[in-house]
């Protein structure tokens, strides 16, 4: 089945050529090059299955589109990668925080974008079909809260169950701390983004020889690895 993604991109030269590369993918790809447009779009049209998105917009940015995506009921579980020339990791931060999965920084290499949309299309489809994931011999079930190796439950805590279960349910993609503490341990709960730190450095602990699926993005937060399904 075609692939439908919406590219808001406001450099002419650039969307086509995001166009012309994902066409070839046997991919359906609708050009917007404002955030106005854009956010009229995304209000209209709920059927993408993918939004690429420039930061940097005329009239409304794509922090703002990407807090609207997220805001919408038939919207907020579609992915969105966020394209920006700021590199700072703050501003990363910034984006992660407003809903994006996934970010790329200007100037990109063709290959690795398409190689992230790739991803992302994928993880959703897999979000679609399943309840639990396999790696290895590590087995998550999203339905009961449970974690596995071996076929030997981990004796993890409530918060650890939340924040892997999270991470997993997503695999590939960047959290940042805030994120992991408002829509995995909930926003009314008053702790500092490092106490998530010391949560994950229980939960790892308990992971034993799987401790490295989680991987830590310096001076960003955290991502879990791609699971096998």
């Amino acid at each position: 089945m075609t692939k439908k993604i919406l590219i808001v991109e406001d450099e002419i030269d650039i969307a086509e050529l995001l166009k012309a590369q994902l066409e070839l993918k046997e991919t359906s790809v609708k050009l917007i090059h404002t955030g106005i447009d854009a956010k009229k779009e995304i209000e209209e049209n709920t059927d993408y299955d993918l939004y690429l998105i420039d930061w940097m917009l005329p009239s409304l940015s794509g922090v703002e589109l990407c807090r609207l995506i997220r805001s919408q009921k038939n919207t907020k579980d579609i992915p969105v990668i966020m394209v920006t020339a700021l590199t700072q990791s703050d501003n990363i931060i910034q984006g992660l925080d407003a809903g994006a999965d996934d970010y790329i920084t200007k100037p990109f290499d063709m290959d690795v974008l398409l190689a992230r949309v790739r991803a992302q299309l994928r993880r959703k489809e897999i979000k679609k079909k399943n309840k639990s994931f396999k790696y290895y011999d590590l087995t998550i079930n999203l339905d009961s809260c449970a974690a596995y190796v071996k076929e030997k439950e981990l004796p993890l805590t409530h918060t650890e169950y939340q924040i892997l279960i999270g991470l997993a349910s997503k695999p590939g993609c960047v959290f940042t701390r805030e994120q992991l503490i408002n829509s995995i341990i909930g926003e009314d709960v008053h702790v500092t983004p490092r106490t998530i730190d010391t949560h994950m450095a229980g939960l790892r602990k308990k992971l034993g020889e799987y401790s490295n699926v989680i991987k830590t993005i310096r001076g960003i937060g955290y991502r879990f690895v791609e699971i096998n399904s």
